[in-house]
């Protein structure tokens, strides 16, 4: 396992174009600065648009109770002065024989009212901004997988073939959840920190006395909170240094985690179980996944201790500070410029100043990290889809009829490769005729299926239906005359009802169809069986009593779900791949009957489904290099001829075997 580059930002990114280049001169500063300042609050502008979409009022409460927050520490640091102050002046009174202890008590007692009724209203708005807080966590998550969702639902499918959108779904899914709350909470503990620290400063401004810095007299009242302000500086530059750090690191080992989740997930997968252990591979890929973790954990824990040490010589150096400023006031104290409870007063005000600062510029920095992850979920959400975007005049395919697919001189290759897997095609599927494409694996059958329903774009050259260019049409409606089985069926976690429905989802489920369905594929022979019925629920994701098909079933489900839709045109990629001879031959004669005035397009490495189709195409390398009926291509003794004859050798083969 080859260890990962050790500078990620040498690595390319598609988030690398979101990011400022830095600046390459003094004078180039101030651009730069501007630039990232405002990318900065386009973010958090982003994030607060999240939460209002979720519940504007929602983000009104949580502004609200933290102004609150900030307000209340600073008053009840002066109602605390204030019982300081009295209880000295009455024990000096006591103490000399003088004054009224009870009313001394009952004005203490006033004084406490006060105090706790503060502590309890800030427990109370603490309480409430927790609750609005979480409630929000979880409007803002699912307002935020919905967007992802939606975003899912029209990007193009020819980009779930490129890492680097794969990159991004994944990076947008972890953010998705709690990201955009944890800038909220934070942006709200600076509104909170900030009017706390001016509460405090406006306290200060109480203080007394001068400092003497060399031949200058400094008003003390203004010298300590910028002295705690200027030694918080370089706390902030640290913090920010070191979250781009922990940004760009976790940016650039993307292919890490996907690599241990990946490791992770296998060992995790029921149905790579079986396989991991009787090959013995569970040792190997745990070992792979700690070889990965373990790179990629100790670059963070390097950026962690160096961040650790530089903030613990900023404490040193923050701590001696504000010892000089105790001891300034103390002498306040002692020179009597002050009573003892305003000592308490102006220490805790520092105290509290300089928490503020440091909560000010950890939330900030926070904010700042977690603007830049959101980019993540930016990103992705502006994924440019070139299929889905909907036309101003679409055009709108007719329905009930049998069509004419062309292709003119189309190519086709995958996103980020320069080979092309479908070459320069011209060819014709005429109305209800039924075609069969044949080729070895890789030849380009499957890639041909997903151009002519619009999966895919041609990257040169244009396809047709009915004589229009196929990107005219409405793409839902172009969807909708098509009923199709990949060879990688969908397995859907729901009951066998809804599992044959899904074909045709916008049309009220109808059971009489649903049994027909299944009739004719032959899945209604272990539906009978099963517990509930049609009303079974498959898998076991969600209930426990899920029923687990073999594969041979839900292909006969998926064949179902093509009988079950209501569509023009047939495709069926492999549609028996999985099934005996039997049940084959059974499932190819309901499609006879089926496929009456369709166009029907089936994939098959079994040749003899291709005996009776009106056409078939051979593909190799991803060009038709024979065309015909099956006799046609026979007499012809090519490339079909070839592969269906050692196909039939083989039978014939274990045929001799079996008589033996």
């Amino acid at each position: 396992m080859s260890r990962p580059p050790k500078d990620p930002g040498l690595m390319k990114h598609p988030m690398d174009k979101m990011r400022e280049p830095k600046p390459k001169n003094i004078k180039e500063v101030p651009g730069y600065l501007k630039r990232v300042i405002s990318k900065f609050f386009y973010r958090l502008f982003y994030i607060f648009a999240l939460v209002w979409e979720a519940k504007p009022s929602v983000l009104l409460l949580i502004s609200f109770f933290s102004v609150i927050l900030g307000v209340l520490p600073a008053i009840s640091a002066s109602i605390a002065k204030d019982i300081l102050n009295r209880l000295a002046v009455d024990y000096a009174l006591v103490k000399a024989g003088e004054g009224d202890p009870s009313a001394m008590l009952n004005e203490i007692l006033m004084l406490l009212v006060w105090q706790f009724a503060i502590i309890f209203a800030t427990s109370v708005v603490s309480s409430l901004k927790t609750y609005t807080t979480r409630i929000a966590s979880e409007l803002v998550a699912y307002r935020t997988n919905v967007k992802i969702m939606e975003k899912a639902k029209t990007v193009d499918v020819a980009s779930f073939d490129r890492p680097d959108f794969y990159e991004k779904l994944e990076n947008a899914s972890r953010e998705a959840g709690n990201r955009p709350m944890q800038v909220l909470s934070a942006a709200c503990s600076c509104i909170s920190a900030v009017i706390s620290m001016v509460s405090f400063i406006v306290i200060l401004a109480g203080i007394p006395g001068e400092v003497h810095i060399a031949s200058l007299s400094v008003k003390t009242a203004g010298f300590a909170p910028v002295a705690v302000a200027l030694v918080a500086i370089p706390s902030a530059i640290v913090s920010f240094v070191y979250r781009r750090k922990v940004f760009d690191y976790v940016r650039g080992r993307s292919k890490d985690r996907r690599q241990f989740n990946y490791y992770k997930g296998l060992m995790t997968n029921k149905d790579m179980v079986k396989e991991i252990r009787l090959f013995g591979l569970s040792d190997t890929f745990i070992e792979r996944y700690k070889s990965i973790f373990g790179h990629y954990f100790n670059g963070v824990r390097r950026i962690y201790f160096s961040e650790g040490a530089w903030n613990l010589v900023m404490s040193i150096l923050s701590s001696s500070v504000n010892c000089v400023l105790f001891l300034l006031i103390a002498k306040g104290v002692i020179a009597g410029d002050f009573e003892v409870g305003n000592y308490s007063l102006y220490t805790g005000a520092l105290r509290s100043i300089a928490s503020g600062i440091s909560t000010l510029i950890n939330t900030t920095a926070s904010i700042y990290e977690g603007t830049l992850f959101i980019d993540n979920l930016i990103t992705f959400i502006d994924e440019k889809t070139e299929i889905v975007p909907s036309l101003p005049e679409p055009r709108h395919p007719q329905r009930h009829i049998a069509h004419k697919i062309e292709l003119k001189n189309v190519s086709f290759r995958y996103p980020g490769t320069s080979r092309d897997v479908i070459k320069n095609m011209s060819v014709t599927f005429e109305p209800g005729e039924t075609v069969v494409l044949v080729g070895l694996n890789g030849a380009g059958k499957t890639t041909l299926i997903k151009l002519i329903t619009r999966l895919y774009d041609p990257t040169e050259g244009v396809i047709l239906l009915d004589g229009h260019d196929i990107r005219e049409y409405d793409i839902s409606e172009l969807y909708s005359i098509y009923g199709i089985i990949f060879q990688d069926f969908g397995r859907y976690a729901v009951s066998v009802r809804e599992n044959v429905s899904f074909s045709d989802i916008n049309s009220p489920i109808d059971d009489e169809r649903v049994s027909k369905a299944a009739k004719e594929s032959g899945a209604e022979d272990f539906i009978k069986n099963l517990p509930g019925g049609y009303d079974t629920a498959l898998m076991r994701y969600f209930e426990e009593d899920g029923i687990e098909l073999s594969t041979g079933q839900w292909q006969k489900l998926s064949v179902a779900r093509a009988f079950y839709s209501d569509s023009d045109i047939l495709i069926l990629d492999e549609p028996t791949a999985a099934l005996d001879a039997i049940a084959e031959q059974e499932i190819y004669s309901q499609f006879d009957s089926l496929r009456k005035d369709k166009t029907t397009i089936f994939v098959s490495h079994r040749l003899s489904s291709a005996t009776t189709a009106d056409k078939i195409l051979v593909l190799e390398d991803g060009q038709i290099i024979e065309s015909g009926t099956h006799r046609e291509l026979m007499r012809k003794g090519g490339r079909y001829c070839e592969l269906f004859s050692t196909q039939a050798q083989r039978y014939i083969a274990s045929e001799s075997d079996i008589k033996k």
